[in-house]
């Protein structure tokens, strides 16, 4: 496992290779390994901040149960600036709102994988990364769906 921690408009960022995937994205840290996935990865979160970048594209690979996959599956097909909420993909995957929110919450790569764009039906939702929902209404602003929040 290698990390590596990049500055981001929404906090140190660490970015954690497994193999030859990106396994996890976390708040914080201080690591600097410099393989070249990771520095991809680390040039790509760059230019998504920058607004340079509207897509991502890394090897990702969600650890988890088949329906974590499922539902980080739903969430990377939402387009950059557009939001779903969690009773719309819901009804894609045929499972309880809840269990999406919880499922989002149990996201393992936020950002590259846009949990941000998952919102409650009659508001923002939560959001696991720190800083919160503060962290959420950034990533919505960056991407133009700042309309959404009004």
């Amino acid at each position: 496992m290698s990390q590596l921690t990049v500055p981001s408009a929404v906090g140190k960022l660490t970015i954690v290779q497994t193999g030859e995937a990106i396994t996890s994205l976390d708040w914080g840290g201080h690591s600097t390994d410099e393989t070249p996935l990771l520095q991809e990865a680390a040039r790509q979160l760059s230019a998504y901040f920058d607004g340079r970048l509207t897509k991502f594209d890394l090897p990702l690979e969600v650890e988890g149960s088949d329906f974590q996959r499922d539902i980080c599956d739903a969430i990377s097909a939402i387009p950059y600036g557009e939001t779903l909420t969690y009773g719309d993909i819901a009804a894609t995957l045929n499972v309880p709102a809840q269990a999406v929110g919880q499922g989002c919450g149990g996201n393992p790569i936020p950002v590259l994988i846009p949990c941000h764009r998952v919102l409650a039906a009659n508001g923002l939702g939560g959001f696991s990364g720190r800083g919160g929902v503060e962290a959420k209404v950034a990533l919505l602003k960056l991407e133009g769906a700042a309309s959404l929040l009004i």
